[in-house]
């Protein structure tokens, strides 16, 4: 069973801040930071009802950091599935 990821408050802050002050979709900055849109959905509700993230300006390369080991978890766990997939398929072949 996989574990949910766990955003720093910083990381949770620049998402909402990309979609309330640059004006970008919800969907298009979901798939950049490589997260669900439900998930930056409920940031951004916790964010209009006051319960904010801390506002502290994060570095780009601590950003570009996180989004990255987003990423690679992803592409590892779709690399595990592609493996047994072909194992499974390779069986039927001898």
């Amino acid at each position: 069973m996989a574990r949910r990821p766990r955003y720093s408050p910083e990381f949770k802050a620049q998402a909402v801040r990309m979609v309330l002050e640059d004006g970008r979709k919800v969907c298009e900055v979901a798939d950049k930071l490589v997260l669900s849109p439900d998930t930056l959905k409920n940031w951004l509700r916790a964010a209009r009802a006051g319960k904010a993230f801390p506002a502290q300006r994060t570095d780009e390369k601590d950003l570009e950091l996180e989004r990255l080991r987003h990423e690679v978890r992803a592409l590892r766990m779709e690399c595990e599935i592609l493996k047994k997939a072909a194992a499974y398929f390779a069986k039927g072949t001898l």
